[in-house]
């Protein structure tokens, strides 16, 4: 009987230690499958991150191209438009010249009319000069010309020149535009001629 338990108590040892050993290989395993797994995530996330620094990297260097080329339209389109505008400013300055240059004309024409209209001689030599200044002026006021009204005007440096001086007794008058002695032009809106003019004081 004794022989018998101790038999069994063997058998139970060597069940209990076949036991622990397949525990043991189990845990073993177990614990290299977790190895391999933690080095494989820890493969997998080193692997992430670095796509993810990657895709960081592309998109701050395509910001960055996106950046330069806006700029460099930007740039370009200032460009564009200072060119353009220079031309305008060289086509009007040239054109300014030529209206300017004609101005001397148009006063001989205004006053060949005048010494005409107070003589009776010639009257189609009249009705000619009126029709030459008339042409004159016309094509030059499509091209902007205007004459500055001066007469009976309050005097104004930005528009008149001051020749003279003229003492008037009415208060009304003083500090206005008494005579013109020059026609003054604008050429849209600036003036290329300042109307010379006698001053009532």
């Amino acid at each position: 009987m004794d022989q018998e338990k101790m038999e069994g108590q063997e058998l139970e040892l060597e069940n209990g230690s076949q036991t622990t050993s397949e525990a043991e290989n189990t845990d073993k395993e177990e614990a290299k499958e977790n190895k391999h797994e933690s080095r494989k995530e820890k493969k997998e996330k080193n692997r992430i991150e670095a796509l993810e620094k990657e895709v960081k990297d592309l998109t701050d260097k395509i910001a960055k191209e996106k950046d330069d080329y806006i700029r460099l339209m930007a740039e370009f389109d200032n460009f564009r438009r200072r060119t353009s505008q220079e031309k305008l400013d060289l086509v009007s300055v040239a054109a300014e010249e030529t209206i300017k240059g004609l101005l001397p004309v148009l006063d001989d024409c205004e006053r060949a009319m005048e010494a005409l209209s107070k003589s009776d001689d010639n009257p189609a030599a009249k009705e000619g000069t009126e029709l030459i200044y008339n042409k004159l002026i016309g094509y030059l006021q499509s091209r902007g010309l205007n004459r500055i009204e001066a007469m009976g005007t309050d005097f104004n440096t930005d528009l008149h020149e001051a020749v003279a001086q003229f003492p008037v007794q009415e208060e009304d008058k003083k500090g206005k535009v008494y005579d013109v002695i020059q026609t003054g032009y604008t050429l849209n809106g600036k003036v290329v001629r300042f109307a010379k003019v006698v001053v009532a004081i």
